[in-house]
């Protein structure tokens, strides 16, 4: 039975997830592949009612925000680029993170929105509203992706696509095969950005606009979580249906593509990289099942 995996790209390799670890593997200034496997235990899975449809994803979501950001931190560290952060100095960059986004792909086209159409359509402004967080949101993938250190993660988030493309597929790990899948994957959390837009639209059409401009930014806000959690569900689905279904593969095609702003081809050494990552987890998993199996059999 295959392991489900989900990952990350960091600094100079890639993080790789499976149901119980965490896989980190990172290529050093001197060539060497060095890596860390930890136990992860979802709070989704030790309380029941997170687990329930609608409401996982938005605590998966903040979870895996802050695993996210504690492997890159380490990364780096490991690439020689940088000190690991301090869980104060996590809060802070996870804070100003938050209000960034809330700020540039929040306030600023809801403004830009308002102003276009003068609140005079609750269809009209809320449309504009999302056609300028998508055009907001490509201009600032474009942007960044300028940036040498960037595309160097985008190359390592390609080589994670491929790398659990490759396994899902049933082929033997190695570069060669691994580089023949696409860098595009249907499970990807960019895909997964681009579907929270399109469910804002549908769900703050329910925000009167009576509400007033201000009133109106708090309530869509505070409709975050609400959005999320649908939007991963349907991401869920997506997955699960993506290679049987036509209309699905259809419906997510314009997600997935965006996925073309966020990964490149990479090398086969740093497909090698996600391939460790992966390795570790499928060994440590398989090592838990035979704990697991030996207990019950004494």
């Amino acid at each position: 039975m295959k392991v489900r995996i989900g990952g990350q790209a960091v600094v100079e390799g890639v993080m790789m997830r499976s149901d119980n670890f965490i896989s980190t593997a990172v290529r050093t200034e001197k060539g060497e592949v060095k890596k860390r496997t930890r136990r992860f235990n979802s709070l989704t899975e030790k309380h029941r009612f997170l687990g329930l449809p609608f409401v996982r994803g938005v605590f998966m979501l903040f979870e895996l925000m802050g695993i996210g950001l504690k492997e890159i931190s380490w990364s780096a560290e490991q690439a020689g680029e940088d000190e690991p952060l301090t869980k104060k100095e996590m809060f802070f960059t996870f804070a100003l993170s938050l209000l960034l986004v809330l700020s540039i792909f929040k306030l600023l086209p809801w403004f830009l929105a308002n102003f276009f159409t003068g609140s005079s359509s609750l269809v009209g402004v809320n449309v504009v509203d999302g056609i300028l967080k998508l055009l907001i949101f490509i201009i600032y993938l474009f942007l960044i992706s300028l940036l040498p250190d960037v595309k160097r993660l985008y190359e390592y988030h390609g080589a994670e696509h491929k790398v659990v493309a490759c396994y899902e597929s049933g082929l033997k790990l190695t570069p060669s095969n691994a580089n023949k899948f696409s860098r595009l994957h249907p499970r990807c959390g960019t895909t997964f950005v681009f579907v929270v837009f399109l469910i804002g639209i549908l769900v703050y059409l329910l925000i009167p606009l009576n509400t007033g401009f201000w009133g109106n930014y708090f309530i869509r806000i505070m409709l975050l979580p609400l959005i999320a959690g649908i939007s991963y569900e349907l991401l869920r689905l997506e997955g699960k249906y993506y290679c049987k279904s036509r209309i699905v593969r259809i419906l997510m095609w314009p997600g997935i593509q965006f996925q073309r702003l966020t990964t490149r081809n990479p090398s086969l050494k740093q497909l090698s990289v996600a391939i460790t990552s992966l390795n570790e987890c499928i060994k440590s998993e398989n090592s838990l099942k035979s704990k697991k199996s030996l207990k019950k059999k004494s």
